[in-house]
């Protein structure tokens, strides 16, 4: 035995960040490799929060819930230190804490997701998490139908466009609902077709269905800022409005002694490992891969489980990475399910329809392992809660 409990045979596998990708690595590598490796998650912080629900939080729709970090590590068969990375010494495989600490490793999985940045000045920020004072506000005007125009935008670059217009359509059930029928919404763009990332056909459904619930659509353009009741646009345009909601830019959390472009994010292979590193592999939001979704970041996780459960001698044929695009739409009545690949020879196999492909996971985040364990998740929460025992779990899918 080592100095920390762990077995002499099992390898050390530090993962840095406790959000989708880094559950669904512990519980993948817990199938795939067992006793031969260790896994401990790395995050400050002390809960996990499931942030696709929260955009039904302004409308009342849905509850974005929390859970307990620790408890949930426990669960996915890793332990959970409590120190944030700041920094990689890669050829001695040592990540570097905040505080100089200095954690050694065997394999290093880098999850930490995407810093959220203000992205238009003088427009509302929808942030995605459930403190959403502002958004409600003017959803509350929204009801009240004393807006003429609200607009729901975005900047360019890698993103995930699915909320831009979930807010948009339950903005628009809302206004119906109260009969404030005077107020245009209107969605702003980059995008050359709403989700063309899905492929153009998925496109082409969702402007079709923008189109019935009355909401405007501007696509190729760029935010720059709001004020004067106007959104000023690239190219040369601007939007009469009464109030903006953007979604905010991305950017990669950049680690010392990783290399990564000049928005922070980190170049991958195809079973993720960080180029130019051994041993060194990242998923999820922080990799260069342009898609920014939950889902996405599970496949990747997956790849790199296999990769190093691989690598440790289990029994395991590692596939690289091929994304498969599915999201749940929330109309503000019946959900809508997507699937798609990103663009890249792959044909348009994209769809919208109003049941999920091929027996899918019909929550906002498909994930091989992080799906069931959630659902388990939640009916330990309902068991509890019938049993008079405190909720400590709450999940709304009524969007």
């Amino acid at each position: 035995m080592t100095s920390d409990g762990h077995s002499d045979g099992e390898k050390q596998v530090l993962v840095v960040g406790g959000g989708v990708a880094g559950i669904e690595l512990a519980l993948a590598l817990r199938d795939l490799a067992a006793d031969r490796v260790a896994v401990t998650l790395c995050d400050p912080r002390r809960e996990f929060v499931f942030r696709p629900f929260a955009v039904g939080e302004p409308y009342g729709a849905a509850h974005v819930f929390r859970y307990d970090l620790p408890r949930l590590a426990e669960r996915a068969g890793a332990e959970l230190c409590d120190a944030g990375v700041v920094a990689v010494e890669a050829e001695r495989r040592l990540a570097v804490t905040r505080d100089g600490e200095r954690l050694p490793y065997d394999y290093l999985v880098l999850v930490a997701g995407a810093r959220l940045l203000w992205a238009v000045p003088g427009a509302v920020t929808f942030w995605g998490v459930a403190d959403e004072g502002q958004v409600g506000h003017l959803v509350n005007q929204l009801r009240a139908g004393v807006l003429e125009r609200l607009v729901f935008t975005m900047p360019g670059g890698r993103s995930w466009a699915l909320p831009l217009y979930e807010l948009a359509l339950l903005a628009a059930r809302q206004r119906d609902a109260a009969g404030a029928g005077r107020t245009a919404l209107t969605v702003v763009t980059p995008e050359d077709a709403p989700l063309e990332l899905f492929g153009q056909r998925a496109a082409e459904q969702v402007s079709a269905l923008l189109e019935e619930r009355g909401i405007e659509l501007v696509t190729g353009a760029h935010p720059v800022r709001f004020d004067h009741r106007r959104l000023r646009l690239v190219p040369d345009a601007e939007i009469e409005a009464d109030a903006v909601i953007s979604l905010p830019r991305l950017e990669g959390r950049a680690f010392g002694g990783i290399p990564h472009d000049a928005d922070g994010f980190v170049a991958v292979d195809s079973h993720g490992r960080v180029i130019g590193l051994e041993r060194v592999f990242a998923a999820g939001d922080l990799t260069d891969f342009p898609v920014k979704q939950g889902g996405i970041a599970t496949q990747q996780a997956d790849a790199v489980a296999e990769a190093i459960a691989a690598d440790v001698g289990a029994p395991v044929d590692p596939q690289p990475f091929e994304p498969v695009m599915r999201g749940v739409l929330w109309t503000g009545r019946e959900p809508r399910y997507l699937y798609g690949r990103p663009s890249g020879g792959y044909g348009d196999q994209s769809r919208l329809s109003a049941e999920p492909e091929d027996g899918a996971a019909t929550d906002k985040i498909a994930g091989r392992y992080f799906s069931p364990f959630v659902e388990s998740l939640a009916e330990e929460a309902e068991e509890e809660s019938s049993n008079g025992i405190p909720q400590r779990l709450r999940l709304s899918r009524s969007a």
